[in-house]
């Protein structure tokens, strides 16, 4: 099925990711756009006036249905995660996810939803694969035998299962994408639960501003990663949707780099260098994790556009902006 006249169902409408594929279906002309999130509007990363907005708890099963009613395609991306700090410090949570997916997936078999999109995630992968920082590329296959990344992998893997357990059985067409670190403007990037890319642009800002010229580092720097623009996972997952694609699929850059070199671009881009000490103690995710994109060029041609330093730009410069703002509004409070 097409984008273009559909009336369609954005799950986590208020996270990151959510908020720019909401206004990628409206530009892609979508009839309309039901956006649905947990949290207050307030504190919703983006809000498309355009969209129909609704705050509902998605973990239960009413709000499901009163999500899915009218509906021709579900994007799920809800789910209560962040980086790596907040996803190895709580696995409950993040597997209590599986609610959202078990009741967003009835809902929509029930609803009559044409299709189905899911949000799965590279943590999936077997973790004897990521071992070393000079990692293979990651193939789809990889996933199996299981042994993904405990609590939020675990639950991601489950899901995708039943996805496909919901389309071998009902019919229901379904599409999964395993996302690879996005990063971009307006996603999280303190409190916790920002990624390596937000977390790195923000300390070294802050280290150029304090004149306190150090930064923190979370394991030994040499843990390797591959890290997405947000712009290039939109068009993706688009892509996906549109696909007859059934089995899930690498969604990420192999632009592989260090974590130390990721620090290296963030001082290029702020014009400083840092003083760099490693917290051996933080929570540090696998060793190496990288894209293998071989299927998705086959299939779709699709490659991300956007180089990391490019990417890194646009981060960096957003995340300034908004530590303006939080500056001139304690500013203004203090007076």
């Amino acid at each position: 099925m097409q984008i273009r006249g559909a009336h369609v169902l954005v799950c986590g409408a208020g996270g990151f990711i959510g908020g720019h594929l909401v206004n990628t279906l409206l530009e892609q002309g979508a009839a309309s756009v039901r956006a649905v999130d947990i949290k207050p509007f307030d504190e919703w990363y983006q809000c498309n006036p355009a969209a129909d907005s609704r705050i509902l708890d998605l973990q239960l099963r009413d709000s499901c249905f009163q999500a899915a009613k009218g509906i021709d395609a579900v994007f799920q991306l809800a789910a209560d995660m962040g980086g790596m700090g907040f996803i190895e410090n709580n696995k409950a949570l993040c597997m209590l996810s599986v609610l959202t997916n078990t009741h967003m997936l009835i809902a929509a078999r029930e609803s009559g939803v044409k299709r189905f999109f899911y949000s799965s995630s590279a943590c999936v992968y077997n973790g004897d694969k990521q071992k070393d920082e000079n990692v293979i590329p990651l193939k789809e296959e990889d996933a199996y035998p299981a042994l993904p990344e405990d609590g939020y992998g675990w639950e991601k893997l489950f899901s995708e299962r039943m996805c496909r357990h919901f389309h071998e059985d009902y019919g229901m067409e379904t599409r999964i994408a395993r996302f690879h670190n996005v990063y971009g403007p307006l996603g999280t990037w303190t409190g916790g639960r920002e990624k390596a890319p937000a977390a790195i642009c923000r300390k070294v800002l802050e280290a150029r501003h304090s004149g306190n010229h150090e930064i923190e580092i979370w394991g030994d720097g040499h843990q390797t990663r591959s890290f997405m623009y947000i712009d290039d996972c939109t068009k993706g997952v688009v892509d996906i949707f549109h696909s007859d694609i059934l089995e899930p699929i690498n969604l990420g850059s192999s632009e592989l780099v260090t974590i130390n070199q990721l620090v290296d671009i963030a001082e290029d881009i702020a014009g400083v260098k840092l003083l760099r000490t490693y917290n051996l103690k933080a929570p540090k995710g696998v060793n190496g994790r990288n894209s293998d994109n071989t299927l998705i060029r086959k299939y779709l041609g699709w490659e991300p556009s956007i180089r990391l330093r490019d990417g890194m730009e646009k981060t960096m410069a957003w995340i300034q902006q908004q530590m303006i703002e939080q500056q001139m509004l304690a500013g203004v409070a203090s007076k």
